[in-house]
């Protein structure tokens, strides 16, 4: 059963167009992640899943039922982690999660003890009465996750929850989330890093330019790419290189410069590694190391948008 249907949805700003066709189905219980460069859709696609935007054309139906139609209903089963934090500086932290629990109707009791739940669930029950501008940036994101979760939604979209923290934080919240995805969330996952993707999501799709360009598991993604060849050349140094000769040479397709690493993306059924190697030496330039990289998600991405996630 699918929680989330978007349907050929557009939208645009002037002459901006941010969204164009875009398509996506999530099923229910799984962690879905939407990637995409800056500029790609997914900010846009999250404020018209939240409510906060409309769609000019298209449909969107959450747990079965159109959003325009239902939105009121909708939302009180979802949750929303945004980017920027959501949290009173000057509030404690629990009073800032029983704040945000009282948006969804919940009272007395009942909320006392949902919003003490949430600051246990995210390790921050030793806190709950310090005030939210005490704490670390970690400390402000897992706050900013317990204010999203006391109503216990069915639906939780996460945009880049663990952009700016330290390691420990960011630990802590990826194996919170996938302790709410266990206890049975849907959970919509945007990223900057690749890796994250590649461990919490079950699928995910690669957005640019306002539609879905390549969705599937992480497996099935890398098989796009497989038609190709990646090698890491580490050199002493690269002023020497002239990268139209190196793109000139039969089945190179792309490379890219990280440092002192030289990327050479080919064609898998053309050798050619012989003719770098030789260009190279002739060129003058030291050689150090030469790897043969096995496809991860971060090359189709490159691949399929010529751009890094984090553009």
């Amino acid at each position: 059963m699918k929680n989330v249907e978007i349907n050929t949805i557009y939208k645009s700003f002037g002459d901006n167009m941010a969204l164009n066709n875009l398509s996506l189905g999530i099923e229910e219980g799984e962690i879905f992640g939407l990637l995409g460069p800056n500029g790609a859709g997914k900010s846009t696609t999250i404020n018209i899943l939240s409510g906060l935007l409309n769609q000019d054309k298209g449909t969107i139906r959450i747990f079965d039922k159109d959003i325009k139609r239902h939105l009121n209903e909708i939302k009180q089963k979802m949750g929303i982690i945004p980017q920027d934090l959501a949290i009173f500086e000057e509030l404690t932290a629990y009073e800032n999660v029983s704040f945000f629990a009282s948006l969804y109707g919940i009272k007395g009791k009942e909320r006392k003890e949902k919003s003490l739940k949430a600051l246990e669930f995210v390790g921050l029950e030793e806190k709950a009465k310090d005030k939210a501008k005490t704490f670390s940036g970690g400390m402000k994101r897992r706050l900013n996750i317990a204010c999203g979760i006391a109503h216990e939604p069915r639906l939780i979209i996460m945009d880049e929850p663990t952009v700016g923290i330290d390691p420990q934080s960011r630990n802590h919240i990826l194996n919170s989330i996938k302790q709410l995805n266990q206890n049975g969330a849907t959970i919509i996952y945007t990223t900057h890093y690749m890796e994250e993707a590649e461990m919490l999501c079950d699928r995910m799709a690669i957005v640019d330019r306002g539609y879905v360009i390549a969705s599937g598991t992480a497996e099935s993604l890398r098989d796009i790419i497989n038609d190709k060849n990646t090698v890491l050349i580490t050199l002493k140094e690269i002023s020497k290189i002239d990268t139209k000769i190196l793109l000139n040479i039969k089945g190179v397709e792309d490379i890219h410069f990280k440092e002192n690493i030289l990327q050479i993306i080919s064609k898998k059924e053309v050798v050619c590694l012989d003719k770098i190697i030789a260009y190279l030496t002739e060129s003058g330039t030291a050689i150090v190391d030469i790897k043969l990289q096995t496809p991860n998600l971060e090359d189709v991405f490159l691949g399929l948008t010529g751009r890094s996630l984090r553009d």
